[in-house]
């Protein structure tokens, strides 16, 4: 078990915000919610809003902060987007130019940021059934990748859809699909199982974010939509600057996985 499993989110907070956590949070705060991150300038807001309501599975609004504002109201008290994240990463004209630990430094009071559902929030209901979860087992990073399956345009953002994959043993497949279709809020019920040529991913064992994790004789790649896929939307829109968490370095909220039942 992760050693911050049982330590609260505010606390893991403090310990990220000081830099002294700057590894993914799977398996951190077990029971509460973990959230993507995108920061955009105003001008582009609404676009990106819109992105989001023509893509809930990969892009579920858990919430917006307002314009100019560091700080989280819904999904946690007082929280700071700009420093309470293990790492980040910043996009200029599309392009990745640096991962950092806070974005100080670039933050101005034009930003908007859009806190989007994660499914490190469902781990734990999936743990708490017995199901594996291996990238926690492993101590790595979930393995995500980008798909041939695309996202409905909205404007400049547009691009595929990235997953992020578990492997479960076949018998528990199904219990797996029910668990995590409670949670339309964090990507719900995964978008395949299976063959992953059929989605585009030619190389399992070559992720294009995360970790490569172990598949054992028995064991069926299952696929969930991904918070990384406005990242590679990123590389299309190309936006002045963007603002992102690195791949499984998520927000933990306050709000509890059952809140976000259906």
């Amino acid at each position: 078990m992760n050693k911050y499993y049982n330590m609260m989110p505010k606390e893991v907070r403090q310990l990220i915000r000081r830099e002294i956590i700057t590894k993914p949070t799977a398996g951190m705060c077990g029971g509460y919610a973990q959230a993507n991150l995108v920061i955009l300038p105003k001008k582009y807001s609404d676009e990106f809003k819109s992105f989001t309501i023509n893509n809930p599975k990969p892009c579920p609004v858990l919430e917006i902060t307002e314009k100019g504002s560091k700080y989280t109201k819904t999904i946690a008290n007082n929280a700071n987007i700009a420093s309470d994240i293990p790492k980040y990463r910043i996009y200029k004209k599309g392009q990745l130019i640096e991962e950092c630990l806070n974005i100080e430094k670039y933050w101005n009071d034009n930003f908007i940021g859009f806190l989007l559902g994660c499914s490190f929030t469902f781990e734990s209901a999936l743990i708490k059934a017995g199901i594996e979860i291996r990238h926690i087992t492993m101590g790595k990073n979930v393995p995500m990748y980008k798909t041939n399956i695309m996202c409905k345009e909205s404007g400049a953002f547009k691009g595929p859809m990235v997953v992020s994959m578990r492997p479960i043993p076949k018998h528990q497949v199904e219990h797996a699909v029910e668990i995590t279709g409670r949670y339309p809020m964090v990507h719900g019920a995964p978008i395949h199982i299976g063959n992953p040529k059929e989605i585009g991913i030619n190389d399992i064992f070559n992720p294009h974010y995360g970790d490569a994790v172990e598949i054992k004789e028995g064991e069926v790649p299952v696929f969930w939509a991904c918070g990384v896929t406005p990242q590679a939307a990123a590389e299309q829109a190309k936006p002045e600057i963007m603002i992102t968490h690195a791949p499984g370095h998520m927000f933990i909220a306050d709000i509890k996985n059952e809140d976000l039942l259906k």
